[in-house]
């Protein structure tokens, strides 16, 4: 069976390729613990259709043997004995009206038990697929989703889940109702009358032809509707996120418009869908009636003046009735194949995508025989080390020694590799070469939940998520009591405005923090990581965007946290950093100087350099250093 193509501008399209039977492995590995819902959908499904196709052939019964002058055929019923029959015709009508009525509240308790299965056998699934799918999303490596916008990731989480669950239950749910109907309704017409059940059947080719041309034709455009889709997630993640820009840029005609452009796209898209689907659908309408016509012709004529042409086997009254009542239910499941195939199609192609992202490979590949790591003076040291996104390396040769209790400062340029030597620290990713230890152990000998519990990060832009004040600064340290959390709070010159707050401490901060300005998210984040006291502190850039009073808020609340614990510190205000012990400047991925703030600004070299321009003594820079300054930001800007 063919399967939707990968569409051209899929972002997960090398996931897509490498995903193995993706929905065999949906039925092995999450089916399997479904499997009493599966049943009792697939039994249920057969017999609610058993059922449904009971009283056709009732009524046909009836009309022969019950409401005919000629009695045209002896009442009796399969696997029932003659003697327990009824032989007066009253009594042959209430049983068959009794039979009638038990099929249909009896096909009415099988439809139930039937939904039951099949949706508790999808949602069961569904739960199952989104929660591994965002289990597995969360521990790949930070450089996957350097490539990957949000609304792309939330299309899997969303979309592709929710398109297995639809094909699990209505696609199966369906696809086994309409297989006993149409294999039972064929093999009853065949059973009453062979030869008009040829006629009833005529058209079933050219269902087959017409139903393969409209899923050769709607798959391309369906490929085109789910691109678009995705370009207009993507614009209005993009927009939304960055609304402030937006009205401080005073750009909502402009960005409207954008937003009108990808719109129209996904319209035309899904219109030029639309207009197939509903094209094809009257078309199915035309052949279905061409066999109702057909048979309903030439049974009729069969009935009023014996066999037509070259047909020879007896009809009765009742037996046209019984195809004319199934011959229509006949038809238009064999249309409705066509849905189930597409259905199919596109569940299949959503198996791709999660299990292509399930099989993701991760660059940390943590050693099965790691131990907790245990941490005991604090001393880091980075030996040799060298890493790199790609080819070329990021950082190179990077060697220093960090004892414990000690602040060391990274300075350097923009794209110097500051940030990335901490996120090694943090195995965000893993050294190319050398080695980073702690208390003389390998990170990649220790296993990383325990390297992070022991890790402390505050980083520029932080983040809060939605909750309250007091969830945010728990948040890691799930089991704080509200004193422990005042008091980090406190630590961290957060009470007081806390304590302004609406409610306070159980105030709402908002999508992101929203309600909260950045200083005050700052201060929350600090409170957080004094929450957790952790060993080893990693400051990335904490007070770059705050004003001087509250730069001064925040830096009071750090003294604190440093106290005796061993930190590091990026920061471009070098202000923040010179009461560091040891300052590390890194240029083109290399150490070029390090010592004491007073020892650097001696030295007359790039930290110096650096000092005087926060210092505003531009004019008595020297030239290469400007030019150099003006080199690098030249890189750094085609590098973005």
């Amino acid at each position: 069976m063919d399967v939707a193509p990968a569409d051209e501008d899929d972002p997960f399209e090398e996931q897509r390729e490498n995903a193995e039977n993706p929905m065999r492995r949906l039925f092995s590995e999450y089916g399997a613990d479904n499997t009493v819902a599966f049943v009792v959908g697939v039994a249920s499904s057969i017999l609610a259709r058993v059922l449904d196709l009971l009283p056709p052939l009732l009524l046909g019964l009836a009309v022969d043997a019950i409401f005919s002058q000629t009695v045209e055929r002896e009442y009796s019923l399969l696997f029932v004995p003659d003697a327990w029959l009824p032989p007066e015709k009253t009594g042959q009508l209430y049983l068959t009206v009794t039979l009638i009525a038990v099929a249909f509240f009896g096909g009415a308790a099988f439809h139930y038990s039937r939904n039951w299965g099949w949706n508790s056998f999808a949602q069961h699934i569904q739960h199952d697929v989104r929660t591994d799918t965002y289990d597995k999303m969360q521990r790949l490596n930070m450089d996957f989703f350097a490539d990957k916008q949000t609304g792309e990731m939330m299309s899997i989480l969303s979309n592709d889940v929710n398109r297995l669950e639809r094909f699990l239950n209505d696609g199966m749910n369906s696809a086994f109702r309409l297989g006993v109907m149409v294999v039972g309704i064929a093999v009853i017409l065949l059973w009453i009358n062979w030869q008009l059940a040829l006629v009833t059947l005529i058209v079933v080719p050219a269902l087959g032809v017409f139903t393969y041309e409209f899923i050769r034709t709607i798959q391309p455009k369906y490929a085109e509707v789910r691109s678009s889709v995705g370009q207009v997630n993507s614009r209005l993640e993009n927009n939304l996120g960055g609304i402030q820009v937006i009205k401080s840029a005073n750009t909502e005609d402009y960005e409207s418009d954008r937003v009108e452009d990808v719109s129209r796209d996904y319209f035309d898209a899904n219109w030029d869908a639309i207009d197939t689907r509903i094209k094809f659908f009257p078309g199915l309408r035309i052949l279905a009636g061409i066999g109702f016509v057909a048979t309903f012709l030439v049974g009729g004529v069969w009935v009023l003046d014996g066999p037509p042409g070259p047909f020879t086997e007896r009809l009765t009254a009742g037996e046209f009735v019984v195809f004319i009542l199934l011959g229509q239910r006949f038809i238009w499941p064999m249309a409705q194949f066509g849905q189930i195939i597409n259905m199919y199609q596109r569940a299949y192609a959503s198996a791709e995508r999660i299990f292509g992202l399930m099989d993701e490979p991760s660059r940390i590949a943590e050693n099965p025989d790691a131990d907790e790591l245990v941490v005991g003076d604090g001393d880091v040291v980075y030996d040799d080390v060298t890493f790199g996104y790609g080819d070329d390396p990021i950082v190179e040769d990077i060697s220093f020694e960090v004892e414990g209790g000690e602040t060391l400062a990274l300075v350097g340029p923009t794209g110097a590799g500051k940030s990335t030597l901490l996120k090694l620290l943090l195995r965000m990713y893993d050294v190319g070469e050398g080695a980073i230890t702690v208390d003389g152990q390998d990170l990649r000998d220790v296993t990383i939940t325990s390297l992070r519990e022991h890790v402390g990060y505050v980083s520029q832009d932080t983040f809060l998520f939605y909750g309250t004040v007091a969830e945010n600064i728990a948040y890691g340290t799930f089991g704080a009591e509200r004193d422990e959390i005042v008091e980090a709070a406190k630590a961290a010159e957060a009470h007081d405005f806390i304590t302004n707050l609406p409610d306070g401490y159980d105030t709402e901060v908002g999508e992101r923090g929203v309600k909260l300005s950045g200083g005050q998210r700052q201060r929350i984040a600090i409170a957080r990581a004094i929450l957790k006291d952790p060993s080893i502190l990693v400051l990335d850039e904490a007070t770059s965007d705050v004003d001087t009073e509250t730069e001064m808020l925040i830096q009071r609340s750090l003294d604190r946290l440093t106290e005796d614990r061993t930190t590091f510190a990026i920061a471009h205000r070098l202000s923040t950093i010179k009461d560091a012990d040891q300052v590390v400047v890194v240029e083109g991925g290399q150490v070029v100087e390090r010592g004491t703030h007073d020892d650097l600004i001696d030295e007359d070299g790039l930290y110096a350099h650096l000092w005087g321009v926060q210092a505003g003594e531009i004019d008595e820079l020297p030239d290469e250093f400007v030019e150099r300054a003006a080199e690098r930001r030249a890189t750094v800007e085609s590098d973005d």
